[in-house]
């Protein structure tokens, strides 16, 4: 699904309280954008090009890894303490070429900083992190054209809407349960892959509904992964690790 290569879901699950937050120690990435979703719970993050934040329910953190960056992503601290439901998405979004080995940057996206846009009577509400749905745009800015939305649907909503016919899109059930286009029932965390024939999309709320939906312009280029790189030759991707090893990506103590 072209331009995403990585869906990491995270469905509810609930964490005991903890002193030490769970979480993923420093680690690298190059030729990519990572772009975490937060549903319920708290990440911080921090990387090695000196960015930092957390994220809570409804946030979004969008990181440029581009030409090499460390970053660590653990349960926020006063979370862990406590304890509670995480439920998140991170997306690995490819780069092109060109871009591959541009300047890491990073975006922490508040929710209330991003696009909204109100459905007709009480069907709901829509927040726009990149792209433009319905002429309100996101605050995202990305390299590779991205949308990317949450519906927040209430029960026996309908609503419609259109994406080029040419990107690639796809949607995940948060929660809930929904009918798409008039005759497929997806139920939560499962996802739905549409084929590239025509733009409107039609969604029916069969419950009180949460879901994300991707879309993105594919990147008709060549395609090598390893591990935590994404590049365009088998070559690029040793010359990754070696960059890595050498110190080359900065440094970053968890």
């Amino acid at each position: 699904m072209s331009p995403f290569f990585l869906l990491d879901y995270n469905a509810e699950y609930y964490f005991p309280p903890r002193e030490k937050p769970r979480g993923i120690g420093a680690h690298p990435h190059r030729g990519l954008e990572t772009v975490t979703v937060a549903f319920q719970g708290k990440i911080a993050h921090r990387d090695s090009a000196g960015n930092g934040g957390v994220i809570a329910e409804g946030d979004v953190q969008w990181m440029t890894a581009g030409s090499g960056i460390l970053h660590n992503e653990f349960h926020e601290q006063e979370f862990s303490r406590n304890g509670g439901n995480m439920q998140m998405v991170q997306l690995w979004v490819n780069l092109r070429i060109a871009d591959k080995m541009s300047s890491p940057a990073y975006q922490g996206i508040e929710n209330q900083q991003m696009g909204k846009y109100k459905f007709d009577k009480t069907a709901g509400h829509a927040d726009i992190i990149s792209g433009t749905f319905k002429g309100v745009k996101g605050p995202a800015k990305s390299f590779t054209p991205v949308e990317l939305y949450v519906l927040s649907l209430q029960k026996e909503a309908v609503i419609d809407f259109t994406l080029p016919e040419h990107f690639n899109t796809g949607i995940l059930v948060v929660s809930g349960n929904i009918r798409v286009n008039g005759k497929t029932s997806a139920p939560v965390n499962h996802f739905v892959l549409f084929k590239n024939i025509g733009e409107l999309i039609s969604i029916e709320a069969l419950d009180n509904c949460k879901i994300l939906v991707m879309c993105g312009e594919p990147i008709d280029e060549p395609l090598a992964s390893g591990g935590p790189f994404l590049m365009n030759t088998r070559e690029e991707i040793q010359q990754a690790y070696d960059d890595y090893y050498n110190g080359k990506f900065g440094y970053l103590e968890d």
